[in-house]
């Protein structure tokens, strides 16, 4: 009892810390992760095991961490190393792509090949959003999406933030979409042993569906600045040629095919074995050996504050876990749920919508996990089905507020350090109503599809 409370506690002190925003995430759950090995696992349970298990440095060592003939499931409990080794991988990949000039050219050739028109390029760039992020972490995407698309505006004399606002949201459904999109699914897929085609098939649909009303959503909320925007003449001959975006030709090809050859080694990972830990950990070592010299450069702009924030997250949920606390709010759902499939999905996809509205999607998705793996066994439902369901309500409740998901963070930030401030009422004006759209078109998919 005494360590339930505890583990409690530091959870409940994390989150708020976390939404708070005062002290720097990471240090948090660094500081709130060992509060619970101590208190929790030493003096309140006075349990090694506990430790051993929730810090899980064994998994690392077993040739089924990196190479898997089956579909076998990562373990939930404490610290999961293959996301955190996976998103690491990604981080040194996209570091290169980044210094290869890759993004920068991408925009500014779509932005060429739609002639700068206000409008078509609005939804192009939704769309370039939406599938980047199925592939790239959304936050990534719209660091840079957001800043070339400032520096866009200020050539052709436009407002940014209604690409911005259209972008992350459209960056935060792709993501959706698939297992390395969104760090909420990289979680759910490694710890329940879901490939990249299980969810391309099931949220990819989702998302897919819901692109087309999205789009057409944003387009007539906008439709008086774009339109009037698009009467003013645009010289295009006075646009820089988006070959100037690449800074080094050799490695801009390089770059290009380490990508390719991620993608491809993601997409069949379920038929090849090949575990995300062991397609991160390669083409971060590709990317640092094709870089020579500058491999520590690379190195150095690594996010490493996501990675820290992760390991302390996954500690303090392990404590969570080991108490009994997450079979506690299982049950709970079940009871309220009467054993009714649909009640229960409306529930965990609303719940986890609304939750990831206000606080950061990550834990919360995290702290999920092993609450539909206990009802899924206690209740009789497929948990594959709960699965989806988490993903989509977890990913998409993010975009509703600025706070939501780390993507609206950075594109909110790269505004305002431009001068473009996007404050709580402008930004959920036009994101609360897609959220709920999204949910709600989602919801029915879930229901005619698997219930």
């Amino acid at each position: 009892m005494v360590a339930q409370v505890l583990a409690t506690v530091i959870f409940v002190i994390m989150f708020l810390l976390i939404v708070s925003d005062k002290i720097e995430r990471h240090i948090v759950t660094l500081v709130c992760g060992l509060l619970t090995l101590v208190l929790v696992f030493g003096i309140a349970m006075q349990s090694m095991p506990a430790v051993i298990e929730t810090l899980n440095f064994k998994s690392i060592f077993t040739v089924e961490f990196w190479y898997t003939a089956g579909s076998a499931e990562e373990s939930t409990s404490g610290i999961n190393w293959a996301t955190i080794i996976f998103i690491l991988g990604m981080m040194i990949m996209v570091e290169g792509m980044a210094k290869a000039g890759f993004f920068r050219w991408l925009c500014m050739k779509l932005a060429k090949m739609v002639n700068y028109k206000p409008i078509p390029l609005f939804v192009t760039f939704m769309i370039m959003s939406a599938i980047l992020a199925m592939f790239i972490d959304s936050i990534t995407v719209i660091l840079f999406l957001a800043a070339v698309t400032v520096e866009l505006a200020k050539l052709l004399k436009i407002d940014p933030v209604p690409m911005i606002l259209s972008e992350i949201f459209c960056a935060n459904l792709g993501g959706s979409a698939t297992m390395c999109g969104d760090p909420p699914n990289i979680i759910i897929g490694t710890s329940l042993g879901y490939s990249f085609g299980d969810f391309l098939t099931n949220t990819g649909l989702m998302a897919g569906i819901s692109l087309i009303p999205i789009v057409i959503y944003f387009y007539l909320v906008y439709r008086k600045e774009l339109i009037s925007e698009s009467s003013a003449a645009i010289d295009a001959s006075s646009m820089p040629d988006p070959k100037e975006a690449i800074k080094d030709k050799k490695e801009f090809i390089i770059s290009s095919i380490i990508f390719a050859c991620a993608v491809v080694m993601l997409v069949t990972h379920a038929q090849t074995g090949l575990t995300v830990a062991f397609i991160g950990a390669a083409v971060a070592i590709v990317t640092l050996l094709t870089a020579g010299k500058y491999a520590v450069d690379l190195l150095k702009k690594v996010d490493y504050k996501t990675v820290l924030f992760f390991i302390g997250l996954f500690v303090v949920v392990g404590g969570l876990e080991q108490t009994g606390i997450l079979e506690l709010i299982a049950g709970f759902i079940g009871k309220v749920s009467g054993g009714n499939i649909i009640l229960m999905l409306a529930i965990i996809i609303w719940v986890s919508a609304i939750a990831s509205a206000f606080v950061d999607n990550i834990p919360f998705a995290a702290t999920m996990i092993p609450v539909i793996k206990s009802l899924a066994v206690t209740q009789g439902v497929d948990l594959a089905t709960l699965a989806w369901t988490l993903s989509v309500g977890t990913d998409i409740g993010g975009s509703a507020t600025p706070i939501g998901a780390s993507a609206n963070v950075v594109g909110t930030s790269v505004a305002a350090k431009n001068g473009y401030i996007i404050g709580w009422g402008k930004y959920c004006k036009t994101a609360a109503p897609a959220t709920i759209i999204v949910v709600a078109v989602s919801m029915v998919i879930i229901f005619v599809r698997y219930c």
